[in-house]
């Protein structure tokens, strides 16, 4: 994480987010959970039963984390939908928070009102968790207290 930037105004944080930060944390952590999983699958098939019973759970498995994630991103709204695309675009690149509103502007630009088309777009970008967990420390978030919640 890039620490030479200097700390945002916690009001002035939240001013600019629509979205909260337990919503991008749960993203984060389920998009960790939907690499995880994209990880393994690239793995050879057993020669045994017992390691394609295990494939098939796996599969399972990232069908249901995929499947919520793409639920819980469809159900937010237009500018948390909005506000989640810039903040991965902002911790993408070599951004600083002053960035933001140009971001977000492209990103409201960018927003198509599709059925998924969010989720499907970020599911598709590498490191979205680490992106999203970038963008999120520049506006003074963290995730901390959410993960440790649900240890």
């Amino acid at each position: 994480m890039r620490r030479d930037r200097e700390e945002p105004d916690e009001a002035y944080a939240d001013e600019m987010l629509t979205i909260s930060p337990e919503q991008v944390c749960f993203v984060i952590v389920k998009a960790r959970e939907f690499d995880v999983k994209e990880e393994n699958s690239g793995l050879e098939s057993g020669s045994n039963a017992s390691d394609d019973q295990l494939s098939v759970l796996e599969e399972s498995r990232e069908d249901s984390v995929q499947q919520e994630l793409v639920s819980f991103i469809s159900n937010l709204t237009e500018d948390e939908q909005i506000d989640l695309v810039a903040l991965a675009w902002l911790g993408r690149d070599d951004n600083t928070l002053e960035d933001w509103p140009s971001i977000r502007e492209e990103a409201a630009s960018a927003y198509k009102p599709r059925p998924g088309a969010t989720a499907r777009y970020l599911l598709g970008m590498p490191l979205l968790s680490d992106y999203l967990e970038e963008g999120l420390t520049m506006f003074g978030k963290s995730c901390e207290q959410f993960e440790m919640g649900r240890l």
